[in-house]
């Protein structure tokens, strides 16, 4: 790799860990915020709601937008943009407005992660896209770990105005730097043809149906931890606030410390053995929030189930960004994982509302390994009974032996 590349993924991997810092700052304080503001539960859960609801809507554009016109072109607007809108958050004075904001918050999220996730996949050696990605995964659950906790101090010590601030001064100083240091769109590295692939044969071919649904059921498992963990941990455990959301981070960085390794261990081994591994110990980790009876137990599955994130998400990228590359779509194909995950997050929540109202609260979890378990086995019937390799599965140790004849009869 050039040293002009090694410095293109510092600015992605800096940009990308301030903006995620800067969301987790905000996005803890805005319900405290809304409520300030005269807001009640469902408004509160609409704020989120309208910011998962404009992400999808543009992600499947914004993504085919950066594999014509280039990741640059779409990465410092949505930088600026972010810094912009928290500008905005800091001094809106009414509900509608807050929704507002949060709705174009959405947009610019579309703008940014996804095409900052292509650009890394562009850059990353063939047979290394576990490595890359991984380390960018790992940038990504830090600044998620480390911004709600930040977020707390500037706002104990400064006051809500200035954590809002906070986040925009980190976009900001990632937008000036995206705009200095990467290189302009013919420099990229995209092997651009007229078109991107079509829609139909990105989701027929290779593996992505696979891979989206694996995806999107594991974050459905996600979207039922933070929503309905605090709640079980202070109900069912009679958990203080602080251990509660000592909980979630344990759960974000044991993710987090296995992200790089894990990418590392994907460009070696057969990845979908990865993930279905990592997601056999995501399902036994939520069956292990129900039997639970302290502390100890609900922080141990919480850590088993960022583990098993931390091993199958390398793996699973990585296999996204061979298809990407395959395809001379990496963007589009980075965008459908994210709405993949933007869906899970609205699907966990809304599902495990529905089973807690039928059922009780412990239930939710128990629905969320269920779901796990049909998305290991769609991507077993995929991937492993269909009885061919296809893009994203050969690992760099297969492509020596496909063409090194000597190391073949080794």
């Amino acid at each position: 790799m050039s040293t002009r590349d090694r410095n293109t993924l510092a600015t992605l991997f800096f940009s990308v860990f301030a903006t995620v810092i800067g969301v987790g700052i905000v996005v803890p304080l805005l319900p405290v915020y809304a409520h300030g503001l005269g807001a009640n539960g469902l408004t509160i859960g609409l704020l989120f709601a309208v910011f998962a609801l404009s992400r999808t809507l543009f992600l499947p554009g914004f993504g085919r937008l950066s594999d014509r016109k280039g990741r640059k072109a779409l990465i410092v607007p949505g930088l600026f943009a972010y810094a912009a809108i928290s500008v905005a958050l800091a001094w809106v004075d009414d509900v509608a407005g807050l929704i507002a904001v949060r709705f174009l918050h959405g947009i610019a999220s579309a703008m940014l992660m996804p095409v900052i996730q292509a650009y890394v996949g562009d850059l990353a050696p063939r047979g290394r896209e576990g490595r890359l990605l991984g380390i960018h995964g790992a940038f990504v659950l830090a600044g998620m770990s480390i911004g709600p906790m930040v977020g707390g101090l500037i706002h104990d010590h400064f006051g809500l105005r200035f954590a809002f601030l906070s986040m925009g001064a980190l976009s900001f100083a990632g937008a000036v730097l995206c705009a200095c240091l990467l290189p302009g769109a013919r420099d990229e590295r995209i092997t651009r043809r007229r078109e991107p692939a079509a829609w139909k044969e990105l989701i027929r071919g290779g593996n992505l149906a696979a891979l989206f649904g694996f995806r999107f059921t594991y974050v459905v498992c996600i979207g039922i931890i933070w929503g309905f963990l605090p709640l079980y941990g202070a109900l069912e455990l009679s958990l203080s606030g602080a251990s509660i959301g000592l909980l979630i981070t344990l759960g974000i960085l044991a993710s987090a410390v296995m992200n790089a390794p894990m990418g590392f261990l994907a460009d070696r081994v057969d990845r979908r053995f990865m993930v279905i591994g990592g997601g056999l110990l995501a399902a036994y980790a939520m069956l292990s929030f129900v039997w639970a009876q302290e502390y100890r137990d609900a922080a141990l599955a919480s850590i088993l189930f960022g583990v098993g994130g931390g091993i199958s998400m390398p793996a699973v990228m990585a296999m996204a960004a061979r298809n990407g590359s395959g395809r001379e779509s990496m963007g589009s194909v980075m965008a459908l994982m994210t709405v993949a995950h933007s869906l899970g997050m609205l699907a966990g929540a809304l599902a495990g509302g529905i089973v807690m109202t039928r059922f009780q609260l412990h239930a939710v979890f128990p629905a969320g390994a269920a779901a796990m378990a049909m998305g290991i086995g769609w991507f077993v019937v995929v991937t492993l009974l269909r009885g061919a390799r296809t893009a994203g599965e050969r690992t760099a140790a297969d492509r020596v032996l496909s063409v090194d004849p000597v190391a073949a009869r080794r």
